[in-house]
């Protein structure tokens, strides 16, 4: 687990004019947990922090990255974290389990997930029916790489249970566990993918980075990742919400103005993965599925709800109020604040 910890300095808030806080936040202190910051499927996070955008809101925010979703959602749900970075579906899930989660700015219009087999392993793949038997890597179990995974076999008549599931995380372990033999098929994300590809030790099965295939593979469109909080934490904390919005809102507007070097330049060393221009054609790759400013989209609950009912017959009958999932009141006033991001 890697833990970062940034603390609002330098220039004083009043000195800058995007600053001028109508309402006092209520927790300006405040823990994020993510599974696999690195990923693209995070760029928003990442940027907002690099950039300032959280520090100009007057937030003062722990950072902690898990090895997947799954992991910073029971960091969230145990109290060492109030937010997670995370996949919209678990707001679903979290809905279904009594403990209702509400997402409230949207990070990626489509899930950016990959599902590939390997070459080595898997030579003779002819389709998702040759998967029976095999292992097939996933960041963490429980993770949206794993809801995927489900989801493509129940379309193919397959169950969980027809396949392993490794966690092989979000990095390089994924990509050594590929080239390694260890594994027989990954879901995961970019750059982890782009790598994998450049070197051929993936074929792709299923492509979700695309935003048209992914809607045509789970028949609607697939919110991916978002900020998401408990709702009594929603309901204690508006000035903060606000507050962790208006960043990610000028994020999202950010990414899709900028250029990959600009990119570059902004993210962490480590998140290069060794190669520059792997990350390069991942960002390339990914950043049409990355929202433009933070709306969550009306039909999105609907498609999570079908994709999690497709591998669970219990939430597939399970009658849900789909519009307590998520809102997009934040979002709206944050794109008013800062229509150019």
């Amino acid at each position: 687990m890697q833990r970062r910890h940034f603390i609002a300095g330098g220039i004083a808030a009043a000195s800058l004019p995007s600053l001028s806080f109508a309402q006092a936040l209520e927790k300006p202190k405040c823990t994020i947990a993510v599974g696999g910051k690195n990923l693209f499927y995070y760029l928003p996070l990442t940027i907002a922090e690099q950039l300032g955008y959280f520090k100009q809101e007057g937030l003062d925010l722990t950072i902690v990255d898990f090895a997947g979703g799954a992991r910073a959602l029971q960091a969230v749900v145990g109290g060492s974290a109030d937010v997670v970075s995370g996949a919209f579906e678990h707001t679903v899930n979290m809905q279904f389990k009594g403990q209702p989660m509400r997402a409230f700015v949207l990070q990626g219009l489509a899930p950016q997930i990959v599902l590939g087999v390997n070459p080595k392993t898997m030579a003779n793949y002819k389709s998702v029916a040759d998967l029976k038997g095999k292992k097939i890597g996933v960041t963490a179990p429980g993770s949206s790489t794993n809801v995927l995974v489900n989801f493509v076999l129940a379309k193919a008549g397959l169950k969980p249970s027809d396949v392993s599931i490794v966690g092989v995380g979000a990095s390089n372990g994924a990509v050594a566990a590929m080239r390694a033999g260890q594994i027989d098929a990954i879901s995961n994300l970019d750059p982890v993918i782009t790598l994998l590809q450049r070197s051929g030790d993936l074929k792709v099965v299923t492509d979700t980075r695309i935003v048209s295939e992914a809607e045509k593979v789970f028949g609607g469109p697939m919110p991916a990742g978002c900020l998401y909080a408990p709702q009594a934490f929603v309901d204690k904390n508006p000035n903060t919400v606000q507050a962790m919005t208006n960043a990610m809102v000028r994020a999202n507007k950010w990414i899709q103005q900028a250029g990959p070097g600009d990119i570059i330049k902004v993210v962490p060393e480590s998140y290069l993965l060794g190669d520059r221009a792997v990350y390069i054609d991942g960002f390339l790759a990914a950043q049409k599925a990355l929202s433009p400013d933070g709306s969550i989209p009306a039909k999105g609950a609907d498609t999570a709800f079908r994709a999690l009912g497709s591998v669970d017959a219990e939430i597939a009958k399970a009658k849900l109020d789909l519009n307590a999932v998520y809102t997009n009141s934040f979002v709206q006033k944050a794109v008013a604040k800062y229509p150019k991001g």
